[in-house]
């Protein structure tokens, strides 16, 4: 048995090494930057009107001008123009080239126009208001983003406004997802009264979803020869197998056998932790990486966000750093093992508060829709007061 920092310790040494693909603007949000992006020309690209109103030049009201004959419009998309009266001013929208001659801009509020003559209705200006300068964001050349980078829906927009049609994003592996059970039937199947409907190969593909990273699902009986037959297909056809159940110590609980037969390392079986003792990970010799979770649901949901995802960010290269959040009541637990303690935070106060809802055991999935995610409780300690902090697993944002 390997405690929960040895087992992640070698987890993330046999990373996936992930390919490069190139994928559409249109599908690169919540994928991940494979390559660096430099800024083509300088953002704003020229000294750009933030509010709509007249741009004058400061130094005209610096010694006493009031009001302004309008002497054109520059509207957003124009070519620039230029003032020719020092004593002018030109009506300006939103987003347009500051017109040359200018280099303050009054907005409408602040301004009544009457026969094209505007007259200021404030007492203080400052050099320069209301224009956006030219290379104010960053520079031509400058970079913009690095890999490793989940894209969200902001660096999509810095991707399309560096003409970005396709986008170099790591390539996620292949992924199975396997359950293997008797007793399990699919969804849409009306169940005995001994049978039970599949559920943790589809909460781990719906927490897959927020990477954009998907998988084929299997069932397979719990038959010796049908799993060597399938696991061996299975991983000749898929870069990472996820299995629920049949890992355990039951008499039907073969996975750890056949992938001995099937020539996978094993690299650990048995974490000291509760939930999800059982779980096992191995990887054969052509790189296949292979994660074995308990059958218990709640233990099935909490090994894929302690170990599984941490595995694909750090395989991406995603620097995802460690939340900690603090318990809001005493707890405790008496045997020597890590504790995933199931929890719902709130942000209080500029803080992570956990409140403990241990739930039914690792059976009860019902119980995880009143949670936000868990804490790790370390394995030498029994009693949990009020106070501490500990390392925090989100299984969901806050809202």
């Amino acid at each position: 048995m390997v405690s929960v920092a040895e087992a992640a310790d070698i987890i993330f040494s046999n990373l996936y090494k992930p390919a490069v693909e190139s994928v559409p603007l249109q599908n690169s949000v919540n994928r991940v930057l494979a390559e660096k992006i430099i800024a083509d020309r300088d953002f704003p690209p020229f000294d750009r009107v933030s509010m709509d109103g007249i741009a004058i030049q400061f130094r005209q009201w610096e010694i006493g001008q009031k009001e302004f004959v309008i002497e054109f419009t520059q509207a957003a998309g124009d070519e620039q123009k230029k003032l020719l009266n020092p004593e002018h001013c030109v009506e300006v929208m939103t987003g347009a080239m500051l017109p040359q001659q200018t280099d303050t801009v009054i907005r409408y509020e602040d301004l009544e126009i009457t026969n094209k003559r505007a007259r200021l209705k404030i007492e203080k200006l400052e050099l320069g208001q209301n224009v956006h300068r030219k290379g104010l964001d960053c520079k031509q050349h400058d970079v913009l983003l690095t890999p490793g980078i989940l894209l969200s829906p902001a660096e999509v927009a810095l991707l399309a406004s560096v003409g970005k049609i396709k986008v170099d994003v790591f390539q996620l592996p292949k992924t199975a997802i396997i359950s293997s059970g008797d007793e399990l039937v699919d969804v849409g199947v009306i169940p005995k009264a001994f049978q039970i409907r599949r559920s943790n190969t589809y909460a781990i593909e719906a927490a897959m979803h927020s990477m954009s990273w998907k998988a084929t699902q299997f069932h397979f009986p719990d038959d010796k020869e049908i799993l060597l037959n399938s696991l061996r297909t299975v991983l000749n056809n898929y870069d990472v197998l996820i299995l629920s159940g049949g890992v355990s110590k039951g008499k039907f609980d073969y996975i750890p056998a056949v992938f001995e037969e099937l020539g996978v390392r094993k690299l650990f079986h048995q974490v000291n932790q509760r939930p999800g003792k059982p779980f096992w990970f191995g990887a054969s010799n052509e790189g296949k990486i292979i994660f074995a979770l308990p059958g218990n649901p709640v233990s099935t949901y909490m090994c894929f966000y302690r170990y599984i995802k941490p595995w694909i960010s750090k395989s991406m290269g995603i620097d995802v750093p460690g939340i900690s959040a603090t318990l809001s009541s005493d707890f405790s637990f008496a045997p020597t093992l890590t504790y995933f303690l199931q929890v719902a935070v709130k942000s209080e106060l500029g803080k992570l508060s956990a409140y403990p809802e241990a739930g039914g055991g690792s059976g009860d999935f019902v119980n995880l829709k009143n949670v936000t995610g868990f804490l790790e409780l370390p394995a030498d300690q029994t009693a949990f007061s009020a106070g501490e902090i500990f390392p925090y697993f989100p299984f969901r944002n806050l809202v």
